[in-house]
């Protein structure tokens, strides 16, 4: 049987060739970086620049990684074998394959266990209860039928300056060849899924935006046809409500041009603010955002050394 012949984007992204990065004198930054700077620009510092950031493991990136890591080839066998092959697969094997073995490299990275075994157990009960109500309803989460996976964890490297290039990963992406439009997913584990506060984040909503813009250059594909969707899971339900639950939340942020404007602009606004016309580092004093938001889940909330909090804003 002749294969199918490929579209003009499946042929861009097999023929791209991404450009090389010296670092020697150039240098990648990613959303991740932004999004502490935009949170906090001192903390930003502490951790990117004076390379303070102390090894933080945690029972939710582990589950994160390890989610991730299954879902990715579950859709991956969805789209390139079949969905009976996709119904067929172990996900609860593949699922504690995944989160004993992240589990075991960043117990080696700390050193010590940073989690109790009931709390592992509470985490990965949910996991598998997800990877479960995902599974039985494949139909309705993924259309088969004319959609092609353009990619798992594609990579995106784009020149934003001379010197410096924006390095992400997409952690998967659809072609639609019948409507010749490309869908960009970001996975996002969740205790209890986004309400209006996550999803009225703009630093938060940042990330697909600026996916959905960098996708369009890199591969010269038409923005106005590229769409984007946080896949949102939730870990904790509410077992007594009187309606049925999803464990899946789909939410697709405004990515039209006054959107992706502002989220270029204030990407852009950190590179100008953190790094030279020749893409070094700007060593200076930079702002300390002080507050609960800012302040809850930083590494250096409680190093006064590092952060002393004074000559702040509060947020």
């Amino acid at each position: 049987m002749a294969k199918a012949k490929l579209s003009e984007i499946e042929l861009r992204i097999k023929n791209h060739t991404p450009p090389e990065i010296n670092y020697s004198f150039q240098r990648s930054v990613s959303y991740s970086q932004y999004s502490i700077y935009a949170t906090c620009p001192h903390q930003w510092y502490l951790s990117y620049i004076e390379n303070k950031n102390p090894f933080q493991a945690s029972i939710h990136t582990i589950f994160g990684t390890a989610f991730h890591e299954t879902l990715q080839q579950y859709i991956n066998v969805m789209y390139n074998e079949s969905g009976a092959a996709a119904d067929r697969m172990d996900l609860e094997e593949l699922f504690t394959e995944h989160f004993k073995k992240v589990y075991k490299t960043e117990y080696e990275k700390a050193g010590e266990h940073f989690s109790t075994p009931s709390e592992m157990r509470d985490f990965f009960d949910d996991g598998i209860a997800i990877l479960k109500w995902i599974k039985t309803r494949r139909n309705i989460l993924f259309t088969i039928r004319k959609v092609k996976l353009l990619g798992i964890e594609m990579p995106l490297l784009v020149g934003l300056t001379k010197n410096i290039y924006l390095k992400g990963y997409i952690d998967f992406i659809l072609y639609d060849t019948e409507l010749n439009k490309v869908y960009i997913y970001d996975i996002k584990t969740s205790t209890r899924g986004w309400g209006d506060r996550e999803k009225k984040d703009d630093n938060k909503i940042a990330q697909i935006l600026l996916y959905k813009e960098y996708f369009g250059k890199q591969f010269g594909f038409d923005i106005d046809r590229i769409e984007v969707e946080y896949f949102i899971v939730k870990r904790k339900i509410y077992e007594k409500s009187e309606y049925p639950i999803p464990r899946v939340q789909s939410f697709k942020p405004a990515s039209g041009k006054t959107k992706r404007k502002q989220a270029v602009e204030s990407f852009n606004n950190f590179i100008k603010d953190c790094f030279d016309e020749s893409g070094k580092p700007i060593i200076k004093s930079y702002l300390k955002n002080i507050g609960e938001k800012s302040c809850k889940w930083c590494p250096y909330a409680e190093k006064m050394d590092l952060c002393d909090k004074k000559n702040g804003v509060f947020i």
